[in-house]
């Protein structure tokens, strides 16, 4: 006899019934039981840049919101591939981000050869935090008072000068290539593992141009140890109203601004990801972190992770373009 048939069939049924209702709130578990512990966020630069700021002005709120510290850890080196690959390697449970960003999602699969990883398959994207203007600035020594007389100044002094960037593929050193693609200057690229050690060395005159987010510039600009020259976006920027575009000064359609955005390892449940991005959305409403975009003139992003999927995809897109024309190489 079948020791089952002697198991009243109601009994049966509710328990069939328990079993699937188990099954359906596994989902809803694993998101309600996430965050565990504190949340590493990788930055692939060292501090002192743009990418640090927005991380650290995110991750602020997401600790108060999560009820668990987001912490940013900076992991610098080799164009971004150290802090990338270590990642990719994380267990997928929303428990490590990284900060992604122009150079290591849309730059490097198309500089680099080698690299230990595949952007598009091994990461998830969740949400687009900022878009920051890209500034073109110059030592206050240089004899150059403004962006005309710097390409003029460059080109009769060719290979003489050299600019500094957080390192290769930085949103810095892709927007310096690009200026010199459209303008024909030949100035010697020196890139540093950082935004901070590199304008350490701009200040002393050790380089002589940068490009930059402005929250890593402004202070210096005030001050009058750097000069703007040009900002990389379409329209002139409310902090430096004075300061024209690249493209009103003769080279049209040219654009060029810094992104950051969070991505997961790969195999991250869906519904973390689809938490992470609505509390990074949060984040991003919040007076704190509204105020400090503001003042840098960066726009928030927050939207959902196949938005921020398409838009690494056009961006993906136009760099391997540029990378292609200007020979974009690391050093």
């Amino acid at each position: 006899m079948n020791p089952t048939s002697l198991i009243p069939r109601r009994q049966l049924l509710l328990a069939a019934g328990a079993a699937g209702f188990g099954l359906a709130l596994q989902p809803v578990q694993a998101q309600s039981t996430w965050p565990s512990r504190p949340i590493r966020f990788v930055v692939p630069f060292a501090p002192g840049g743009t990418s640090e700021i927005v991380a650290r002005s995110v991750a602020a709120e997401l600790s108060k919101q999560l009820g668990q510290n987001v912490y940013v850890e900076n992991k610098p080196g080799g164009a971004g591939i150290v802090a990338m690959a270590d990642v990719a390697r994380a267990a997928p449970d929303g428990h490590t981000l990284i900060l992604g960003h122009v150079g290591t999602l849309a730059v490097n699969p198309y500089m680099l050869k080698n690299q230990p990883y595949d952007v598009n398959k091994d990461f998830i994207p969740v949400t687009l935090l900022a878009k920051v203007p890209n500034v073109f600035v110059v030592h206050a020594d240089v004899p150059a008072k403004n962006f005309r007389e710097f390409v003029a100044y460059v080109k009769k002094h060719p290979g003489q000068l050299n600019y500094g960037s957080a390192g290769n593929a930085s949103a810095g050193h892709l927007a310096m290539e690009y200026l010199k693609l459209v303008t024909g200057m030949f100035i010697t690229h020196i890139p540093y593992r950082g935004t901070g050690p590199q304008l350490t060395d701009l200040l002393a005159g050790r380089t002589q141009a940068s490009s930059a987010g402005l929250p890593a510039l402004s202070a210096h600009i005030k001050s009058g140890k750097l000069r703007a020259i040009a900002v990389g976006t379409q329209q002139r920027i409310s902090q430096l109203p004075e300061v024209p575009t690249v493209a009103e000064m003769g080279y049209k359609d040219f654009e060029t601004s810094q992104w950051y955005g969070i991505l997961t390892p790969a195999g991250t449940p869906p519904e973390i990801v689809k938490r992470l991005q609505e509390e990074s959305l949060r984040a991003l409403k919040s007076s704190t972190v509204t105020e400090r975009f503001a003042n840098d003139n960066a726009v928030g992003g927050g939207g959902p992770p196949a938005e921020f999927a398409a838009f690494i995809a056009r961006e993906q897109k136009i760099w391997s373009d540029i990378v292609l024309r200007a020979q974009i190489k690391a050093d």
